[in-house]
């Protein structure tokens, strides 16, 4: 399966990262094919709402910025992970950026399932995020919830959680897998 992993932290070997690496390690053991794009290292400004992409564009966005590397992975993808430290309760305004400028794709026709995975100081700060992920991108983009991951404070970088997301890359099935099984 093409998995999609987009890095919404501005540290490349903060907890956000570490849990990323565990996930992408799993899933690399089962023969999925795997690109992280760390967003926060990337120049994608925020949507223009232009509506370029849908009229002339032809699901091309106007702007000319680091969301073009993006978009040939984001049309092949099956699988999107959304990955960020929480900040004010949500998502860093880089991910959001990005999440933001799918919209010129509308709905990618080969993303099929996503998974989100979140780290902070504090175990009472997801909820904006959560929310965000559950009802403006799974129901907008009808994609099937894979889970959500969350470590806070001392769990951040622990062999527990570390572990916990390998096996979570690990029991990722093949889409063709789970269409045979069926």
């Amino acid at each position: 399966m093409k998995i999609l992993v987009l890095n919404g932290s501005p540290r490349p070997k903060g907890n956000t990262a570490a849990l990323v690496d565990a996930f992408v390690e799993g899933a690399k053991e089962n023969g999925h094919d795997i690109t992280v794009v760390p967003v926060c290292q990337k120049k994608i400004a925020g949507c223009l709402a232009c509506e370029y992409c849908h009229t002339k564009g032809e699901g091309r966005c106007i702007q000319q910025d680091d969301m073009q590397e993006i978009y040939p992975v984001l049309s092949e993808a099956e699988m999107i992970v959304l990955a960020s430290p929480v900040y004010y309760h949500s998502f860093t305004g880089q991910l959001q950026c990005a999440i933001n400028r799918i919209y010129a794709l509308d709905k990618p026709a080969n993303l099929k399932k996503a998974a989100l995975i979140l780290s902070s100081g504090s175990d009472q700060v997801y909820d904006g995020a959560i929310y965000e992920y559950q009802n403006s991108f799974l129901d907008y983009l009808k994609l099937e919830d894979m889970g959500i991951y969350t470590a806070f404070n001392k769990q951040n970088k622990s062999e527990e959680k570390l572990t916990e997301l390998k096996q979570f890359g690990k029991s990722l099935k093949n889409i063709a897998e789970k269409n045979e099984e069926e």
